[in-house]
């Protein structure tokens, strides 16, 4: 049985790395253009080659989003770089627009080429027809339910890469015009530069009587009308997996290194859980646990068992909670004398007790120890920004262990 591939974001270098360090047999990224997620940090040229390297070293994979929806302007330069990614062998290149896969198939023949979901495949004829033109894999249209994947997956031998987990979006699989219409076109969706305007605040203006406003609910707050909930299938990766997905995508390239971290870390208990033993395969409550302590909206299963209703939205808050804060990363350990390295993301003190999530999945508590910076002096607490620390531990700690703490403390 060939495994489910987990497949991880990667806005930056550092996330990408965690990526793969917590669990990831995959990871996606972008270039500098041609991606949907312009404000994701992404990578140079340069850093798209160390990444490939990096994974490579490692025996996973690196795939690259080419996935906006150009207008002409859009293509110039779009051939070198097709080029560029074949010579530096990323895996795939994710790819929506026909004339951009024709142009890949041109000019860089030996660049394997994934339709992104942004081309909105959500038949076995769509799917049937990207493969007969040489597409490797198609990632589904987040519409597409299990029982709809399963009956894919039955016409068509090719692999199917489905969302598992992470934000939705109030389009059909992403091709939206709000941030068009808002910004006058400064800001255009379809070339990654969505404001996430359905994550707005909205009420009702009269055209007769400008400036009064009526909430659409009755709601001092007003409502969320085109905010979706997050999506969440840990409790369903059997069902993903026996239906045909050939890959479990986690969705968050602009997300924290703490929340690709976490995220990829529960999936991969759940998918390695699945493979030990399928027939009694269980759902343990602390994968969805995991899933609760990092930034997130309400969960829900969205369109894989049903055509959603008014349940998938979330009407109170368009800001994700989160509840508990990445505090510390552990860069080294030295055993002999019982020293850790730590680098502060948040402020945290001696005595103070956390709980560590480590690259191999465990989790536990430790009490920080003695802390010293890296003039030697002793401190009681880490309020800098950064900062690197020598801190006393009689637990080893492995090199990207996260160290965090709940968030109202």
């Amino acid at each position: 049985m060939k495994k489910v591939e987990l497949l991880a974001p990667a806005g930056n270098m550092e996330k990408m790395k965690m990526a793969i360090l917590y669990g990831a047999d995959a990871v996606y990224l972008a270039g500098k253009g041609f991606g949907l997620r312009a404000y994701g940090g992404n990578f140079t040229n340069e850093e798209l080659q160390e990444a490939v390297i990096f994974a490579h070293d490692r025996n996973r994979k690196v795939y690259v989003t080419v996935n906006i929806i150009p207008r002409n302007e859009d293509l110039n330069g779009l051939g070198e770089y097709l080029q560029f990614l074949e010579s530096i062998h990323v895996d795939a290149a994710l790819i929506s627009d026909l004339g951009v896969f024709q142009l890949a198939r041109e000019v860089a023949p030996q660049l394997p080429i994934h339709i992104s979901t942004q081309a909105s495949s959500a038949n076995w004829r769509t799917v049937k027809a990207w493969k007969d033109m040489g597409a490797e894999r198609v990632v589904m249209a987040r519409e597409v339910s299990v029982r709809e994947l399963s009956d894919i997956h039955k016409h068509v031998d090719v692999e199917l890469e489905v969302f598992a987990h992470g934000a939705m979006c109030i389009s059909w699989s992403g091709r939206c015009l709000l941030s068009n219409f808002f910004t006058k076109g400064r800001r255009q969706s379809n070339k990654g530069e969505c404001i996430q305007a359905c994550r707005f605040k909205y009420s009702v203006v009269e055209e007769s009587r400008p400036g009064q406003y009526w909430p659409v609910e009755e709601d001092e707050h007003g409502t969320y009308i085109f905010n979706s909930k997050d999506l969440c299938m840990i409790d369903h990766v059997k069902e993903l997996i026996e239906a045909g997905a050939s890959s479990l995508k986690l969705e968050g390239r602009m997300k924290s290194v703490y929340y690709v971290a976490a995220v990829v870390a529960a999936y991969r208990k759940a998918i390695d859980a699945y493979y030990e033993n399928p027939a009694d395969y269980q759902v343990h409550r602390e994968w969805r646990a995991e899933l609760e302590k990092v930034s997130h909206r309400p969960y829900t299963t969205a369109f894989a068992f049903q055509k959603t209703d008014y349940t998938a939205q979330e009407y109170d808050e368009s800001q994700p909670t989160q509840s508990y804060d990445f505090v510390g990363l552990i860069l080294g350990y030295n055993s002999d004398k019982k020293e850790a390295i730590v680098q502060q993301r948040n402020h945290f003190r001696v005595g103070e007790v956390v709980e560590c999530l480590s690259p191999k999945g465990d989790v536990f508590t430790i009490t920080i120890g003695k802390l010293h910076n890296k003039e030697g002096l002793e401190i009681e607490k880490a309020p800098h920004p950064l900062e690197e620390l020598i801190m006393h531990s009689e637990v080893d700690l492995i090199p990207y262990t996260i160290l965090r703490r709940p968030a109202h403390v």
